[in-house]
């Protein structure tokens, strides 16, 4: 019977029982073996996905996607889908908790996702100490006694790889130390399969939702995290990057006690960047951490083209030893990703462009890009205000704009945001990840838009300086180009030079007011004074 169906309702038949057999399986007994585990944690994903697929599929059923009740239902199936991944994502534990603390960072994709999804952030279990101890012994070929002077057996951090331990080396000096959890490496590579199987089932049934890259993104980082030694290296790599840079602080690495599991590095005190009540108690501006927080990716992206990509607030500190009061605490540098050199020019052109508004620079830019057909979104995604707007940079859009956006983005379908993503390079997806991290605790911190878009237009200004990239050899064609460069990057300064100086005379604007606003006040204050004076008199 079940073959007369079309081929997709078919499919879709299979895969809903297969789910009800899953979701039976969790009923029955399993051993702990790593075999067992595996097939329970898959069953679990096979059925949440098999009724978030039936749940889309006849829940949206015979609606045109344009119309206002589709809109209305599709909302209702993404929390109610978002609510079942949570879950499973709390019982399977290990990379599906990391999956969607991957998922929830994303701008990217529904709302009712990443909001439902954020409550992972804080869900992770570390490990007992005697299977850490065990994994300390077989990498460092010691007990932890005979190698520190003392070792907290509790966790000061976990995460969903590892965990660090605050320990104290036979010479006295305080050291962190992250131990990767046992057998983590196998369990990634069935999950990370199984879900990837998954998306691949979701895309054949819903075209338009297609996540393969954002599968192939989250099981690329997840790799990354699990070489301890690399991200050593990654360490490194960044403390020489801003060597001189004195608020930049980059724990060193202790390489006799480094291995692909575990990673000893210098122990260094602060709290967490977004932590505004310490700043504040520590008479630290929270703004100015933010403008510092920004400078320093902005360098990373733009003159480094090498990037931190995991800037959440765990993974930054900010202690208060420096020069200025205050230095930043860059930590955990798992997730790091070298820039090619081609994208990271074309990357300071395509913020050039955006500053200045360059609609051909930027269509041009988003051809080279590979989404040359999505190019007028750029600027929103970027600066937030549309390719043809006529409102200054950081101001927000006309009322005109908004309705006209509001109409291309109804116009929108879920496969122009699928096809966008998939062809996005690498390089932009690990930026565009940075960027909306770096955007909400930047929000945190009190700092406006105006300080992340001066900021990024500034380094993209440094990153295409001829200091930068020098022409080789003594040709007219070497010469022409640098004499272009030295143009255009003097326009561009000269540009964020008038942008500042619009900001500083906005600020004294606002001072005078309120100066102007005191004034008054006081004088009605004394104008009354002086009346009740003379008449009481």
């Amino acid at each position: 019977m079940v073959s007369k169906f079309p081929a997709k309702a078919t499919a879709a038949f299979c895969l809903i029982t297969a789910g009800c057999f899953s979701s039976q399986a969790n009923l029955l007994p399993f051993s702990d073996s790593p075999v067992s585990q595996g097939i329970l944690r898959s069953s679990r994903a096979i059925c949440t996905v098999a009724i978030t697929v039936a749940d889309y599929k006849y829940s949206l059923y015979g609606l045109p996607n344009d119309c206002d009740e589709y809109r209305r239902l599709l909302s209702e199936v993404h929390l109610r889908s978002a609510k079942r991944l949570l879950k499973l994502c709390e019982i399977n534990k290990g990379f599906y908790v990391k999956a969607g603390q991957f998922v929830s960072s994303l701008r990217q994709i529904p709302k009712e996702y990443s909001l439902t999804l954020s409550s992972l952030q804080d869900q992770v279990v570390p490990y007992d100490f005697k299977v850490i101890k065990e994994v300390l012994v077989s990498n460092l070929g010691q007990d932890p006694s005979e190698l520190f002077t003392w070792f907290n057996e509790q966790p000061i951090a976990a995460a969903s790889i590892a965990q660090v331990h605050h320990a104290m080396l036979k010479d006295h000096q305080e050291v962190a130390i992250k131990v990767q959890y046992p057998g983590i490496e196998k369990k990634m590579k069935l999950d990370t399969r199984i879900m990837y199987s998954l998306s691949e089932f979701v895309a054949w049934f819903f075209p338009e939702f297609r996540f393969r890259w954002l599968v192939s993104e989250f099981t690329e980082a997840i790799s990354l995290e699990l070489d301890f030694v690399q991200e050593a290296r990654n360490f490194e790599t960044m403390s020489n990057n801003f060597r001189n840079n004195k608020v930049v602080r980059i724990p060193r690495i202790f390489w006799d006690l480094t291995t692909n599991q575990v990673l000893t590095m210098q122990f260094c005190h602060g709290h967490k960047v977004d932590d505004v009540v310490f700043l504040k108690g520590m008479k630290i501006n929270p703004e100015k951490v933010a403008k510092k927080l920004l400078e320093v990716f902005a360098e990373m992206i733009f003159v480094h083209g090498f990037l931190h990509g995991d800037p959440h607030p765990g993974n930054i500190l900010v202690s208060i030893e420096g020069q200025g009061g205050f230095s930043l605490v860059l930590l955990d540098h798992g997730i790091c990703k070298k820039l090619d050199e081609v994208f990271r020019l074309e990357y300071c052109q395509l913020w050039k462009a955006l500053i200045l508004l360059d609609s051909r620079k930027i269509q041009h830019l988003a051809e080279r890009f590979g989404v040359g057909k999505y190019y007028r979104y750029l600027p929103i995604i970027f600066s937030g205000r549309t390719i043809d707007s006529k409102s200054g940079i950081g101001k927000g859009m006309l009322v005109e704009e908004q309705k006209k956006l509001k109409q291309h983005l109804k116009a929108l379908k879920m496969e122009d945001i699928s096809s966008f993503m998939e062809s996005l390079p690498s390089n932009f997806l690990i930026i565009l990840r940075t960027d909306e991290l770096l955007r909400s605790t930047v929000s945190k911190l009190g700092a406006s838009k105006w300080v992340r878009l001066l900021t990024y237009g500034k380094y993209a200004s440094l990153g295409l300086s001829p200091k930068s990239n020098p022409c080789s050899g003594l040709t007219s064609f070497a010469l022409y180009t640098r004499l272009i460069g030295n143009i255009e990057y003097i326009l561009l300064r000269l540009t964020i030079g008038v942008m500042n100086l619009v900001l500083w005379m906005e600020k004294l604007k606002r001072c005078l007011n309120k100066f102007y606003g005191k004034m008054s006040a006081a004088g009605k204050g004394m104008s009354t004074l002086f009346f009740n004076i003379y008449f009481k008199m």
